[in-house]
């Protein structure tokens, strides 16, 4: 019995030491090559952290662009808890809820009659998307431009530069990421 208890015995050390300790070290060392990769895509400004370029955050005030609406809950923007809210679009709530969103952009600018972009009023399938699309951001600028004093070329400049392309030129549609866009925003002099 000792003769094949041995050879498990060494088998279990050996695998334990590969698959438990070498692989993920050398996958965390890979990881941290890479940008962004084993960080969180953490954003800092002046060493703190203000936010992820993976994470949609809460905007509600008029000089910011504001952001996806979020679907997590108890609390918005809560990635432990990331899910799209399951609602169809025969459904009352959502119906009430993308009502409510679209009262709530319109009563912070009233001389907006432009169509409200589905983004803007809807949840994404994983209740936490950081971006926006270019038509969404477009229907801020107005606004956005008021409440800062910048003229809405200057911005509409700086969604340009912030706008990003498809995926590898031809997955998803073009996004602009809204912390990233409000930080330029805060920088602007």
């Amino acid at each position: 019995m000792l003769k094949e208890l041995r050879p498990a015995l060494l088998a279990f050390l050996v695998l334990t030491l590969l698959t438990g300790i070498v692989y993920p070290l050398v996958v965390t060392a890979f990881a941290q090559l890479l940008p962004n990769a084993a960080t969180g895509s953490v954003i800092e400004r002046d060493g703190k952290a203000v936010g992820s370029a993976l994470i949609g955050q809460p905007f509600s005030d008029p000089k910011y662009f504001w952001s996806r609406p979020s679907a997590t809950s108890p609390m918005p923007y809560n990635s432990a808890s990331s899910s799209g809210s399951n609602l169809g679009p025969t459904n009352k709530a959502l119906a009430d809820a993308v009502a409510d969103r679209i009262k709530a952009l319109r009563d912070v600018d009233p001389g907006n009659d432009k169509p409200v972009p589905d983004d803007l009023v809807t949840a994404s399938g994983s209740g936490l998307d950081p971006h926006i699309s270019p038509q969404a951001a477009e229907y801020q600028v107005a606004r956005v431009a008021r409440a800062r004093l910048v003229s809405e070329q200057k911005l509409r400049a700086l969604v340009a530069a912030r706008t990003e392309g498809r995926t590898f030129g031809l997955l998803g549609e073009p996004r602009v990421n809204v912390l990233e866009l409000n930080l330029a925003l805060d920088a602007l002099k």
